[in-house]
């Protein structure tokens, strides 16, 4: 039976079964990276739904998981010599998961390289700047008069954008094969439609990038990841 109890995590959100994979999230855009990962990976694991309130991700709990208070966070009882690892940050957790299964990280160094090259272009910009236009365009941040701040995350999110559609010119995936790259970045760009941004930016206008969408939400794995786990 394997033990969980070195970390505080578990007494919040127990597992009923201890020696899967322990994923805490929930389904937003870095969220569903994760479970769409293990999905595609076929790694078994265990759920847990962390909502964003700060009684979840600021508990004591969470935040000696996951010091950053972000969701989502991962414990795998096989770590590394065979001892559990608790792990954060999204980009990382796809890169663990990946080397773990041999799956979805390219079949040499030069396809390796290029795919944590577009997932680090997802971590360091499109997840930053497209959260930042949400903000500014749909949520709290919208009621700003000064339209300066909503103009820099529209003109940005336009750039961004334009990368990926002509990235996607002649090819069906981010980074060549299938891979995390795609994991990490599907869910931000289909993020524009929640946010109501699609046009503003020009997604709508982007035949790439759509048909790559579309590619991306008709596999199997990734439409149960994107529910999971549930908001309800």
């Amino acid at each position: 039976m394997t033990d969980l109890s070195q970390f505080p995590i578990a007494q919040k959100w127990p597992a009923k079964h201890p020696g899967l994979i322990q994923l805490y999230s929930f389904p937003t855009p870095n969220g569903v990276k994760v479970s769409i990962a293990l999905e595609e990976m076929g790694l078994p694991y265990e759920a847990h739904k962390v909502t964003l309130a700060d009684a979840d991700v600021k508990s004591p709990e969470f935040l000696s998981l996951n010091p950053n208070n972000k969701i989502p966070a991962i414990i795998d009882p096989d770590g590394p010599e065979g001892e559990p690892l608790g792990l954060f940050e999204s980009g990382a957790i796809l890169i663990y998961l990946a080397e773990k299964s041999g799956k979805f990280l390219g079949d040499s160094a030069r396809q390796r390289a290029h795919i944590i090259q577009w997932l680090m272009f997802q971590m360091g910009g499109v997840g930053p700047m497209f959260g930042q236009l949400g903000y500014f365009y749909k949520f709290a941040g919208s009621e700003i008069e000064d339209p300066r701040p909503r103009e820099r995350y529209i003109n940005e999110a336009k750039r961004l954008l334009a990368v990926v559609e002509k990235q996607l010119d002649g090819q069906d995936w981010i980074a060549g094969p299938y891979s995390i790259a795609d994991m990490a970045l599907a869910p931000w760009i289909r993020a524009l439609n929640f946010y109501g941004a699609t046009e503003v930016v020009g997604l709508t206008n982007s035949p790439n990038t759509l048909a790559w969408l579309e590619r991306f939400t008709a596999r199997p794995a990734v439409q149960t990841g994107l529910v999971t786990p549930p908001r309800d």
